[in-house]
């Protein structure tokens, strides 16, 4: 299940707990990000044994566009991740929403 920019600003200001990714390159998150950790797509399969005990929670990942953290999504998922949720338009999106 995906999720848009406005669904995920209001979890962040009503302070929801949800696990949130970002899956671009560090000199993405370096330029901009919304708080996520930095979990690049390419070392998403070395990493995710030190994110497996969120495999219960709803984990959200997001990346430039949301192409990249739709494969991290199927990735997860694969994975045994039971819900985790793709950013639909990633910071592109998050940035001609909220000027941000």
């Amino acid at each position: 299940m995906d999720i848009t920019v406005q669904e995920l600003k209001a979890k962040q200001d009503s302070n929801e707990s949800f696990i949130l990714i970002d899956v671009r390159e560090s000199h993405e998150h370096e330029a901009f990000n919304v708080g996520g950790q930095l979990i690049p797509l390419g070392t998403l399969p070395s990493k995710v044994e030190d994110i497996s005990q969120h495999k219960e929670d709803e984990v959200i990942v997001y990346c430039r566009s949301g192409n990249r953290s739709a494969v991290a999504q199927q990735f997860l998922q694969g994975a045994g991740f039971k819900n985790v949720r793709n950013l639909l338009g990633g910071m592109l999106d998050w940035q001609d929403k909220f000027g941000e």
